[in-house]
């Protein structure tokens, strides 16, 4: 039988990657997800041996030291991933948002100063946008950079903060007003900068903090954390792309490879939700034979796999787009929508499969239940995604006259 979610006109080296990956998941990663959930215990050992396959410079080009693979190819690798545990593909997605950012949109000091190190998995990125009271409005931040001779000085309170404490890099957008006059719309007075700092918790440079981890429903293991900036200096340099002014274009550009990692999850954690109950449902017995055969499992069995082609083909689709150098932002909302829709979906419907088993910690499907939720709200919600789609279709269907 052949296995659901295939991707049709894949290279050898794509295929060799992806068996790659999913013999390391099958091996490394889902026999330990469970007990290190439960534990939230970050991952080091996945995690190097991640870095050991080269995972973190798999979308960095070959001349900084990293793989040179598309964006497909990526979230394939993402998909494997969170088949096995969604907090892993977390990890990776954070540093690829920005490493595509300074790949697209760094200056060239820039790219050799931190691909290389980021290809090797010596620097890790994280990316921060969201403070605690503007949820999905990125215009609304409060957060602000200030010139003061060769660097800014940043204050502000950042939130959701994937990666927080083990990541090296952050890139931060905040408001800059230098050279935009009071009146310049939001979007247009907004600057990343690039920071480095140490890994931990507390002060992990001169007026830079983060204060600890959030305790989190699910999605656990991987560090969620706030960030606090109370007199942070950074040099003038690490202005991403040289030019004040640019950061929500870079943030936004950044976020739709983010959209299509959270499309690859959705699809890895339905893949392995539908697994575990066409499992289940071939080995528990009610009525004297096994609950497969009983019509009304067939057809939970039938959505559950439909669901899970329909999410991948989309989020395909919208990975392929971007690779081709074409706005995707039509696609890319669209693929997040339906695969974090339809995971939340598929994944009740092993969990419902399992009986009161699923409501078992020793069942991996309580795993799942508790991390699909997630991807409902992850880079923009299911009504910010809507927005999106629906503002892109009627320019494509405005009529004329």
């Amino acid at each position: 039988m052949a296995r659901l979610a295939q991707t049709a006109g894949l290279t050898d080296i794509q295929r060799e990657i992806l068996s790659t990956v999913r013999d390391f998941v099958d091996k490394e990663i889902i026999p330990v997800a469970t007990e290190l959930e439960h534990r939230d215990e970050y991952p080091q050992a996945i995690v190097d041996g991640l870095k050991e396959l080269g995972l973190f410079g798999l979308m960095i080009p070959e001349e900084y030291g990293g793989l040179g693979e598309s964006l497909l190819t990526y979230a394939l690798c993402v998909e494997e991933i969170a088949r096995g545990w969604m907090s892993v593909s977390g990890i990776i997605n954070t540093h690829f948002i920005v490493a595509y950012m300074l790949k697209q949109h760094g200056t060239q000091e820039q790219k050799e100063y931190f691909l290389p190190r980021m290809a090797a998995g010596e620097v890790r990125g994280a990316f921060s946008m969201s403070e605690p009271a503007l949820g999905s409005d990125v215009s609304a931040i409060t957060s602000k950079a200030v010139r003061d001779g060769d660097d800014y000085v940043l204050n502000g309170q950042k939130m959701w903060l994937t990666n927080g404490g083990t990541s090296t890099l952050v890139a931060i957008l905040v408001k800059s007003d230098e050279g935009h006059p009071e009146g310049t719309a939001p979007h247009k007075s907004m600057t990343t900068f690039l920071v480095e700092k140490e890994p931990g918790f507390g002060e992990v440079r001169p007026g830079l903090t983060i204060p600890g981890k959030i305790d989190k429903m699910g999605y656990k293991g991987v560090d969620t954390t706030e960030l606090i900036m109370d007199g942070l200096r950074v040099p003038a340099d690490r202005v991403l792309g040289g030019a004040t002014g640019r950061g929500f274009y870079h943030m936004m550009d950044g976020v739709e490879v983010g959209r299509v990692n959270v499309a690859a999850r959705g699809c890895g954690v339905a893949q392995r939700a539908f697994e575990l109950g066409v499992s289940y449902a071939q080995q528990r017995h009610t009525f004297g034979k096994p609950i497969a055969q009983h019509q009304a499992i067939q057809f939970k069995l039938a959505e559950m796999a439909t669901k899970v082609e329909a999410a991948h083909a989309m989020m395909v689709n919208a990975a392929r787009k971007k690779d081709s150098g074409e706005r995707n932002d039509l696609e890319a909302g669209m693929a997040k929508y339906l695969a974090s829709e339809y995971c939340k979906e598929v994944v009740e419907d092993a969990f419902r499969i399992h009986g009161g088993y699923g409501f078992s910690k020793e069942y991996e499907i309580e795993r799942l239940y508790r991390e699909a939720p997630m991807l409902l709200i992850g880079e923009g919600t299911a009504e910010i995604q809507k927005m999106i789609i629906g503002r892109r279709l009627l320019e494509e269907y405005r009529l004329q006259g």
